[in-house]
């Protein structure tokens, strides 16, 4: 085993700009327009730095080398749920894109709870961030914190749009499109879907409802929605779906149904229902039951049965969604015009449906 070397372990360690540009022998003011852009200073001088950086241990003061700065080289985001891998894969994409751009995120969770969204809100234009994007609660966010949000930097929202914000830019799936794909194929495959709705409190899955019952009425079905009110008092999607189900198949109902649940959280919960019902969803399966979800969340290939679903196109979300934001940072945007881009879904059949 090769023995550490105790050169490195042993560098003197610096803890100020002004103490680093002693040791290296440079001045304050190049030390700082080094770590600002290696190219704002001379070739010798960027040799010197390079070479004194290399015989000593520091780290620069992030916010330290930005406040002259008119950029922060920071985008903000806030999300709703840190419990929900939805958020995980939409937070994957926009922190790839924004590192492509040049630019850290810094992400804080509302919890649920519109006072912390407000509060995040809050800390980011404290923080003056060049940027924010917003994955927002609903019509029950606090809409003057996203007014003035709004007005003191470029702001996106992302994956939902409330009815109380219609004039923001936003990135998000066409649930229309989406839903309708889903609500098509079930009636292709079996009887016309009932849909498993939420309480309404979440913005996209009642988008997703009324695009169930459109689209319902147009193939010439009557829509039929269950699970609008809550019946446990928990914001887990998963235990909502359970219990909803629970409710039905207990009394005997839609034992031999198609279910198109609001989300893959939902539909994992239906899931579980059936399991401790003895039933067996799926087309390979007897009976008619099929459950069916929207989103592709990261574990629907491992469920069982599998879960058919509709994939959200979550990385082109996050990158359009930051290519949006950046674009108004360096105001290469018209900011007069409202920015609003959607993506289709894609239908992702397995086991269940």
């Amino acid at each position: 085993m090769a023995k550490p070397n105790s050169a490195q372990n042993h560098k003197p360690r610096i803890d100020t700009m002004e103490e680093l540009a002693v040791a290296i022998g440079v001045s304050r003011p190049t030390l700082s327009r080094y770590f600002q852009d290696p190219g704002r200073v001379s070739k010798t001088s960027r040799e010197r730095i390079a070479e004194g950086l290399e015989r000593v241990e520091y780290v620069p003061n992030f916010f330290a080398t930005r406040l002259n700065r008119k950029s922060t080289g920071m985008i903000g985001v806030i999300i709703p749920y840190l419990n929900d891998l939805f958020f995980t894969k939409l937070l994957e994409a926009i922190e790839r894109a924004a590192m492509e751009a040049g630019f850290s995120v810094i992400t804080k969770c509302s919890h649920s709870d519109p006072i912390i969204e407000a509060r995040a809100a809050e800390t980011f234009m404290s923080m003056n961030v060049d940027g924010a994007l917003v994955a927002p609660l609903g019509n029950h966010s606090d809409m003057k914190v996203h007014e003035r949000l709004r007005s003191r930097l470029p702001f996106v929202l992302v994956d939902s749009r409330p009815e109380t914000m219609p004039e923001v830019d936003f990135v998000g799936t066409n649930h229309n499109q989406s839903t309708g794909l889903a609500t098509e194929y079930l009636c292709r495959v079996g009887g016309p879907p009932v849909f498993l709705a939420m309480p309404r409190v979440n913005f996209n899955a009642l988008e997703r409802e009324h695009a169930y019952i459109a689209t319902m009425e147009e193939l010439g079905h009557e829509p039929r929605i269950i699970g609008t009110n809550a019946i446990e008092d928990t914001w887990l999607f998963e235990s909502h779906g359970q219990a909803v189900l629970d409710r039905e198949f207990a009394a005997g109902r839609l034992l031999d149904t198609s279910i198109l649940c609001a989300n893959d959280r939902v539909a994992i919960g239906a899931l579980r229902s059936a399991a401790s019902h003895g039933l067996e969803p799926g087309s390979k399966r007897s009976g008619g039951l099929r459950i069916m979800g929207h989103d592709d969340y990261p574990l629907c290939p491992f469920t069982v049965p599998s879960l058919t679903t509709v994939a959200q196109n979550v990385d082109s979300i996050g990158h359009e969604a930051v290519s949006r934001l950046v674009g108004s940072i360096h105001a290469q945007n018209n900011q007069d015009e409202q920015f609003v881009k959607l993506f289709d879904g894609e239908l992702k059949m397995r086991e269940s449906a």
